[in-house]
């Protein structure tokens, strides 16, 4: 780490009365064998463990540690392994935010670890933390250190890679997935934070419901959990009391951690766990999901739009008032938006997630469109041509039409589609809800067609 002369005087005073540091730095680990949770990345041999130089692989050469990308949920560890890498590594070891940093001081970093390898051998470690808010231009700028090694890229971040990180930098790089922390992780951290010099000293316990709380709350996320101890602890010594209560940590954290970020990757898996509740019928899941997306503030009409989809992409003419109520909806909510939206989307979730499913509509178009872009289209039959306009007789257009009103049942036994997909079927009709009259009707209409 180069910390400047202000981050240097922070630390001194942090380390001269921890205190006035926040809970969850003070019990940031110090050590890869401290890290709670992600074992599955601190095995023996592993990228992390060669990084610190910890066994065989661990120092330069020409299986020196590859760069990583460190992808997970906030409070899984990412800024941590990063720190542990800085205070065990005898590497130089700079940090930058993508938040602050641009591609001036991408580049400051990178000349100066070649200053660092060519005047003194010694290798850099580059902890770059929300590598996603980098654009492409940023992103790019990276690229020449992390192929010829210049440097050794920590880039951490929240959103998918796949999405967020380019793909020269995904290749060049190994991509560690860091997993939500479990319940007997954080009980494990907070035990330590109560015990802990670092920490709370023992001087205070934590009963099982006021755990549970805390667990509950807490959502997978070390830093929640600990922001919430710390609270609790605070009230509780406050009131003179020994113990964190249950009621002391409900007084303190009234709100559960959601994951869910509006611009990031959970706005599309939440999404997507709604839709797919609704179809799969699950109409408690399909709320679950539902009030996540509501109280994590998401745009009413993004949640109205999804439903309008699923109306015609799962439900179809299975239930034809699905759309409608769906349409309805979207109409309501953007005409009074929240809070009072959430009554209106609860409304139709409902009605979707309980309806007769056929998804008929979504595999007719889909067939039909394999079709088309195979090029089976072909022109369309002389008969169906226009003919208003001058001179349309002298080719033939609209020449044998038969107007289906001028016959009895009003449907004419005529040809319609091109000659190449002539009698092709793409609608295929469920027997599910009201789809089943159209199941009949449809048979009968194409004996008309036929003539027959």
């Amino acid at each position: 780490m180069e910390p400047d002369l202000f981050t240097a005087a922070a630390e001194e005073r942090q380390e001269k009365d921890p205190s006035s540091s926040p809970l969850a730095v003070r019990m940031r680990p110090r050590t890869l064998d401290e890290v709670v949770g992600q074992q599955h990345l601190l095995k023996p041999g592993s990228p992390l463990r060669r990084l610190v130089g910890a066994g065989p692989g661990g120092g330069p050469g020409p299986a020196g540690p590859s760069s990583v990308i460190l992808w997970g949920p906030p409070g899984t560890g990412k800024t941590t392994l990063a720190y542990v890498v800085s205070k065990a590594t005898d590497k130089r070891f700079v940090e930058l935010s993508a938040i602050t940093a641009g591609v001036k001081e991408v580049r400051a970093v990178i000349e100066g670890a070649r200053r660092a390898a060519g005047g003194f051998g010694r290798e850099t470690v580059l902890f770059l933390d929300e590598i996603h808010r980098f654009s492409k231009a940023q992103q790019d700028s990276l690229l020449p250190a992390v192929e010829n090694r210049w440097v050794t890229l920590i880039a951490a971040t929240t959103e998918n890679p796949y999405f967020s990180v380019i793909s020269p930098l995904l290749s060049r790089s190994l991509l560690l997935t860091l997993e939500s922390l479990t319940d007997e992780d954080l009980k494990g951290l907070l035990a330590r934070a109560l015990a802990d010099e670092r920490g709370l000293r023992g001087s205070l316990s934590l009963p099982s419901d006021a755990e549970a709380h805390l667990l509950r709350i807490a959502g997978g996320d070390a830093r929640r959990v600990l922001t919430a101890l710390e609270a609790a602890a605070g009230a509780a010594l406050d009131k003179g009391e020994s113990e964190i209560s249950l009621q002391t940590v409900e007084e303190t954290v009234d709100r559960a951690a959601v994951a869910y970020d509006r611009d990031g990757d959970q706005h599309y898996d939440v999404a997507s766990a709604l839709i797919k509740s609704i179809r799969g019928s699950d109409v408690d899941a399909a709320l679950h999901y539902l009030a996540r997306m509501i109280d994590a503030g998401e745009d009413p009409r993004f949640i109205a739009r999804r439903l309008m989809i699923s109306a015609s992409e799962d439900i179809g003419l299975a239930d034809p008032t699905a759309l409608p109520t769906a349409v309805a909806a979207a109409q309501a909510v953007a005409m009074i938006g929240f809070p009072e939206a959430a009554l209106t989307l609860s409304h139709a979730t409902i009605a979707l997630a309980l309806a007769p499913k056929s998804n008929t509509a979504t595999t007719a178009i889909g067939a039909a469109l394999a079709d088309v872009r195979a090029g089976s289209a072909g022109p369309v039959p002389s008969h169906l041509r226009d003919g208003h306009y001058q001179g349309a007789a002298k080719l033939g257009h609209a020449k044998g039409y038969v107007y289906p009103h001028d016959v009895p049942g009003a449907i004419a036994a005529q040809q319609y589609a091109p000659d190449a997909v002539h009698g092709k079927r793409y609608y295929e009709p469920t027997r599910y809800g009201a789809e089943a009259r159209y199941a009949d009707v449809v048979e009968k209409v194409r004996e008309r067609l036929r003539g027959e």
